[in-house]
């Protein structure tokens, strides 16, 4: 008996704790001598090469393989024919199926914002040039490319997959022929403002 009045008192103890009391107290920064939580600042830390390699490259690649690989298809042993090979194969963890290209997409969608954060730098040195016209456009293209692909993904249809990989190809080679497209990795014509 004693027992059970002892874990009564624990648990009440905890549930007016935990907030299942009326009164509370608030510490306040000033009482703790703690700094408030402040979200951090959006800041590049990869140049724009880096970045496109480590976001949209990958995430493209699962988008564009689901045009031969049906990603809700059973998966083959690796050692099988036809196993273990596609992007959607490669690139998969716990996400699987239709929900990697889901996912794929939002990454191509999210991609716009992240070349758009002040201060990246292109592989050559040069600023991203984020105040032209024509870069905010295809950056724009981008977001919206990624968006008619998680929807395309959404509907499962590899039909639509085709379709929408037209469109991400599209968006990628319009800023592309620009901007990247000028000489190897590095080369001091990229990112330079086009010529009138």
């Amino acid at each position: 008996m004693r027992v059970l009045n002892v874990m009564f008192a624990l648990v009440c103890l905890a549930a007016v704790g935990c907030g299942g009391g009326t009164t509370t107290t608030e510490t306040t920064t000033s009482e703790t001598g703690a700094s408030p939580a402040t979200a951090p600042a959006a800041k590049a830390y990869a140049n724009l090469a880096q970045m496109m390699r480590t976001v949209p490259f990958p995430n493209s690649n699962i988008i564009f393989d689901t045009q031969s690989n049906d990603p809700a298809a059973p998966k083959k042993p690796e050692g099988a024919p036809g196993g273990g090979g596609g992007a959607t194969s490669a690139y998969s963890s716990v996400y699987t199926g239709w929900e990697a290209v889901e996912t794929s997409a939002l990454a191509l969608a999210e991609t716009a914002n992240l070349i758009m954060i002040p201060g990246r730098v292109c592989s050559n040195g040069k600023p991203v040039p984020l105040d032209r016209e024509d870069f905010k456009k295809y950056a724009q293209g981008l977001a919206d490319a990624g968006m008619a692909a998680y929807k395309a993904a959404q509907s499962k249809s590899q039909d639509a997959m085709v379709e929408v990989s037209g469109t991400i190809a599209d968006a990628c080679a319009a800023c592309h022929e620009v901007y990247r497209d000028k000489g190897p990795y590095g080369s001091p014509e990229r990112c330079a403002v086009p010529s009138p």
